[in-house]
């Protein structure tokens, strides 16, 4: 599908490119981010980003259910904020163990819409049922991200996490 993208390392550099092969990666999702080089810490940063990133467009969705009346639907989108949170809370502590307050050498500039819903997927009446829906879509792309990072990532241990960030 060309409207698909996934990350590639070209000439020493993360870019992001239209893909016309197999769909690798989910569509609209970028990285700016040579995964060929990607540090254990540096895959953390990622995920954590990933995750901040997602919690931040689930609190953007609860926020226009609230200004429509939609209560049921902005509860949902609060409670996969709040699972976004955790995990990126959890992340944040294995990166603090590990290493602790090291520099971050990735920045949220550098991705777009890894796990976080299309800006697209909120709608005035949406239902519980289609919410979930447009979250399964989101976790759909983040596993088919991190499945197509996988060729790319080097680093044991960062293909380690990007694994289990697979199954999570």
């Amino acid at each position: 599908d060309p409207g698909h993208v996934r990350p590639e390392v070209t000439a020493g550099r993360g870019v992001a490119r239209r893909d016309r092969s197999t769909a690798m990666s989910s569509p609209g999702s970028t990285t700016k981010i040579d995964l060929s080089q990607l540090s254990t810490r540096d895959a953390l940063d990622l995920a954590i980003l990933v995750e901040e990133e997602a919690k931040d467009r689930y609190l953007e969705f609860a926020d226009q259910m609230k200004a429509h009346r939609n209560d049921e639907t902005r509860r949902f989108f609060e409670f996969m904020a709040d699972n976004e949170e955790k995990h990126r809370e959890a992340l944040a502590a294995r990166r603090y163990d590990l290493f602790g307050t090291e520099a971050v050498r990735v920045s949220r500039g550098m991705i777009f819409d890894v796990e976080a819903p299309a800006y697209g997927e909120a709608r005035m009446f949406q239902t519980v049922r289609e919410a979930l829906q447009t979250a399964l879509r989101s976790e759909v792309k983040a596993f088919e991200f991190f499945t197509a990072a996988l060729s790319q990532v080097t680093d044991p241990a960062a293909r380690a996490l990007f694994t289990e960030l697979c199954h999570e």
